[in-house]
């Protein structure tokens, strides 16, 4: 058997131990519940922003509703004095019928206003209930993903311990200079060392190693490695 196959498991064991390594550190750094937590301060200020609105609008509608009134009760009086003989100059009452004219028109204009006012505040609510629907959800979610985070870390420590364990177990039975070589080789080749060879191909660069290295690998001592990348080379 090639001295070197131990090491690939060593190296499934490593390659496994960094991607659970680079979870645990994005769980303890609060990664997921910090994206989580993004979303649902950005869902709240939506929510807030959208109250805003409909307060202004509010306030506009209670100062057209006034205005409205006003003017209602001013044309309602002006329209008495017209017709309960207390006016009766002639040029006095164009003037209070042009009056009343005026007010009926601007009362018109700013009922108007107050219909379309009404249907932009409807519209909104509609949006102000959604937003806040989905902001009390994404809080919620902060909650629970707080607690899958909890349980995942628990169960991804308990896997590296294992999976460390395992490994060292391997380690112990592999020849030294090899296990020494493999370990300088994880931090240049991106935590990969060790790979087998195919058909003739790396499986590390995936690159055709020419017929006469593979002779040439038959014939060497040691560790044999890819003539292109490198690697540790299983045969």
């Amino acid at each position: 058997m090639d001295p070197a196959r131990p090491l690939l498991e060593i190296q499934e064991h490593d390659t496994a131990m960094d991607r659970l390594l680079a979870r645990i550190e994005t769980l303890e750094s609060g990664g997921d519940v910090a994206t989580a937590l993004a979303e649902a301060n950005e869902a709240e200020h939506v929510v807030g922003e959208l109250r805003l609105k409909l307060d202004e609008l509010s306030r506009d509608q209670q100062r057209f509703e006034h205005e409205i009134d006003s003017m209602s009760q001013k044309a309602a009086a002006e329209e008495r004095r017209m017709y309960d003989g207390s006016v009766a100059n002639a040029r006095e009452l164009d003037s209070i019928r042009h009056e009343v004219d005026n007010l009926k028109k601007r009362r018109s204009d700013r009922e108007d206003e107050l219909l379309g006012l009404m249907e932009v505040r409807e519209e909104l609510e509609t949006h102000e209930r959604t937003a806040d629907a989905r902001s009390t959800e994404l809080r919620a979610r902060v909650d629970e993903v707080g607690g899958v985070a909890a349980e995942e870390l628990e169960r991804l420590r308990t896997e590296v311990k294992e999976r460390t364990e395992a490994r060292a177990g391997l380690a112990a039975a592999v020849d030294p200079e090899y296990l020494e070589l493999y370990e300088d080789l994880r931090p240049q080749k991106k935590g990969v060392a060790a790979v087998v060879m195919v058909d003739g191909v790396c499986q590390g660069c995936h690159e055709q190693l020419s017929s006469v290295y593979r002779d040439k690998l038959k014939r060497t001592e040691g560790p044999k490695r890819c003539e292109h990348c490198r690697r540790i080379l299983v045969i």
